[in-house]
């Protein structure tokens, strides 16, 4: 809603208009200076140009169309990535998970209508990570949109693991991985964790600090010998096969 008072108006700060663009989801910083660039971002319906242009909260942002028709051209996909591969750039001799992403090892059962092309490698990055040392879902995309809702600040998209453990659980440490442990002198967010079997737990995290999951384990006398994360939101791995990849469908959200 608009608000009406000017004196009101005048009292509050401008935001710079690539921010305000990320904050409100329209798409990420980078794009939304592009789009500025091209005139393709429109404020209380005015082509706005200038980068670095700062606007009231208030005021109504709108894409061209030719800005949404770029942005439904940017795929995202899911990879399930094998032990061995890096999330994101290549690093002591161990290859990114994203050169997987290849005509041979597109999944045959993807239901996806689009046709692989060199296209979908441009720009295509991972949104979030999963250690060397772990297998499961991985995303690539070229949608900063996307991109932002998984792995942005304020971010409180689930991601569920099946993690094999070795080592005893002490009687309150099943508590304490659910809320209570501190990783780098900040205290971690509410997780769920719970039994699969006699050495499976299964943790649903709303955060992903590095190596996150092992190192909650090695705090309550745990050892993890196997993880796989096998859900993003509401995007599940199912029976994509280990380093293959497919499209993520337009009736999928996270």
């Amino acid at each position: 809603m608009v608000c009406s008072n000017p004196a009101f108006m005048t009292t509050m700060e401008k935001i710079r208009l690539s921010k305000l663009m990320s904050e409100q989801g329209l798409c990420s910083r980078r794009e939304a200076d592009s789009y500025i660039e091209r005139g393709w971002v429109l404020v209380d319906g005015v082509p706005v140009t200038e980068l670095g242009t700062r606007i009231l909260p208030t005021q109504g942002i709108t894409l061209t169309a030719a800005a949404r028709e770029k942005q439904q051209s940017r795929v995202t996909l899911l990879l399930h990535k094998p032990i061995g591969y890096v999330s994101g750039q290549a690093e002591n001799n161990y290859k990114p998970a994203s050169t997987l992403v290849t005509a041979e090892n597109h999944y045959t059962g993807d239901r996806s209508k689009l046709r692989f092309g060199p296209q979908h490698l441009r720009g295509l990055a991972p949104a979030g990570r999963l250690d060397i040392d772990s297998t499961g879902l991985l995303i690539l995309t070229q949608d900063g949109r996307i991109a932002k809702q998984l792995i942005g600040e304020n971010s409180r998209i689930e991601k569920e693991y099946l993690v094999r453990v070795t080592g005893k659980l002490a009687k309150d440490s099943l508590a304490l991985l659910q809320h209570g442990l501190s990783l780098d002198g900040t205290a971690l967010r509410p997780a769920q964790v719970s039994w699969q079997n006699q050495d499976q737990l299964r943790f649903v995290l709303r955060q992903g600090k590095k190596r996150q999951i092992r190192r909650m384990c090695e705090l309550v006398g745990l050892t993890v010998t196997g993880l796989k994360r096998v859900r993003i939101g509401k995007v599940m791995l199912g029976d994509l096969p280990v380093g293959q990849w497919r499209y993520l469908r337009d009736d999928e959200q996270f």
